[in-house]
């Protein structure tokens, strides 16, 4: 009874969350869980390997290439390598920066995003096999999903924290004192260490520090493990203490909430895949008006109104109203309700662009869009009432927070994707390649030379 009481007061709340991580074993993981995460892994690659170009990466790398140290870690689509933590933080923005990577709404945010750059670089180091990987990205994954529960929904809804960037913090920190083997005291210390670190603001999205959180909650993650590891001193209840991170960084924490179990038992199999680039909380809308279109067949110059209903925490997180330029589209609600009434593909990476923001039959439609944003509502629900100057009204509706019930069919339309970003960048020899060595993950027993053929 006192063990209950004192979770519910939060006392003993990140060392009990430390040491379900720290025992996690591959034994534990079910078959079908683990191929959530290989598709995660799948997907992370893919994306950073795609991202490796953009600008904001470019600029990374060579602010980490001029500050030099031990070239033990690859980067995804470039050749070279960096330290841990530069390649870490380099990989992490790569990935995040075409907003093209996962979701998982217990966070809520981007969760491999923030575990794989760090864990990934540091299993180079240390000549890790990929089933030790693994365990150690499922550890860190729950863990970050159990301490977004608690501080939800008031850190990222109201206050405006980005969880990829604070919660990510604790997952990559996490996972890499798993990877280390660190002991109980270590492993507290680490989320600490990472704890303190720990920042990014939703007031960013749509700039180049968007992906810049990600790559620093890898960044935080790895050194918060590692110096932990050499002896490093922290709190060692950091998210529950008086003036700690939940304290200070929720208006409603709730520390009961980290040992809810989630659907079919693992946050992992609850993880939302993206097949459009850009900010998730879109890809309803786009998801309806597709529908729209498929359904009913119009142009856009027949389009008199198009009302969409959706939920208020979306107006602070994708609702730029008149973007320029290709990142801000992808936080556009009405220009991205537009692209899929007007059949733009919005899985294609160049679609998100300077000339596409400013095509005068885009801008149209997205000047007819209305938004309605409505209190208790799921925010991946989104509703399309579409008017026609014929007097014709339609609707459709679409929720993106549900996962996938076809486990293998998501891993045909993962492959699909990597290949279609991949391809270009590596050639076809190469990224059939990475699938293949990705798709047997646990039998790999260094992973060494898996990640250096991603460049």
């Amino acid at each position: 009874m006192n063990a209950i009481n004192d979770i519910k007061s939060g006392q003993g709340l990140t060392r009990a969350l430390a040491e379900q991580a720290r025992a996690l074993r591959l034994s534990d993981i079910p078959d079908s869980v683990r191929s959530w995460a290989r598709q995660c892994v799948l997907d992370y690659v893919g994306c950073g390997i795609a991202g490796a170009s953009d600008e904001l990466t470019v600029i990374l790398l060579a602010e980490m290439q001029e500050n030099g140290g031990k070239e033990v870690a690859s980067l995804l689509g470039h050749p070279g390598r960096l330290p841990v933590a530069s390649a870490a933080i380099v990989n992490g923005a790569a990935a995040h920066a075409l907003d093209f990577d996962d979701v998982n709404l217990a966070m809520p945010g981007h969760p491999s995003v923030a575990i794989l750059p760090a864990l990934l670089a540091l299993a180079e180091d240390r000549g890790s096999s990929g089933a030790d990987v693994l365990t150690a990205f499922v550890a860190g994954y729950e863990l970050q999903c159990r301490i977004g529960k608690t501080i939800s929904p008031g850190h990222y809804d109201v206050l405006g924290f980005h969880s990829t960037a604070t919660v990510g913090s604790f997952g990559a920190a996490a996972a890499c004192a798993h990877l280390m083997g660190l002991d109980a005291d270590q492993f507290a210390a680490a989320l600490g260490i990472a704890g303190t670190q720990a920042a990014g603001l939703k007031s960013m999205f749509g700039t180049m520090c968007k992906p810049l959180h990600a790559g620093k909650a890898a960044y935080h993650g790895v050194m918060a493990a590692k110096l932990a590891a050499r002896g490093f001193t922290s709190r060692t209840d950091v998210i529950e203490c008086a003036q700690g991170f939940a304290r200070t960084h929720s208006p409603d924490f709730n520390p009961e909430r980290a040992f809810d179990t989630p659907p079919g038992g693992w946050y992992v199999a609850n993880n939302l895949f993206k097949y459009h680039a850009s900010c998730y909380m879109t890809h309803a809308a786009i998801e309806a008006a597709r529908k729209l279109r498929e359904q009913h067949g119009f142009s856009p110059d027949q389009v008199a109104g198009i009302a969409v209903r959706l939920e208020e925490s979306c107006d602070r997180i994708c609702n730029i109203p008149s973007p320029v330029t290709g990142l801000e589209a992808k936080f556009s609600l009405r220009l991205t309700t537009a692209m899929g009434l007007a059949g733009i593909d919005t899985s294609r990476l160049s679609t998100y662009s300077e000339a596409v923001a400013a095509d005068p039959v885009l801008i149209g439609l997205r000047d007819k869009v209305s938004l309605s944003f409505e209190s208790g509502m799921s925010n991946t629900f989104t509703e399309i009432a579409l008017s026609l100057r014929d007097g014709s009204t339609f609707t459709a509706q679409h929720d993106s927070g549900v996962p996938a019930s076809d486990v293998v069919r998501q891993g045909q339309r993962l492959e699909a994707k990597f290949a279609a970003i991949v391809d270009p960048v590596l050639g076809t020899a190469k990224t059939a390649r990475l699938i293949a060595d990705i798709g047997r993950l646990e039998s790999l027993l260094d992973l060494r030379g898996v990640l250096g053929g991603a460049n």
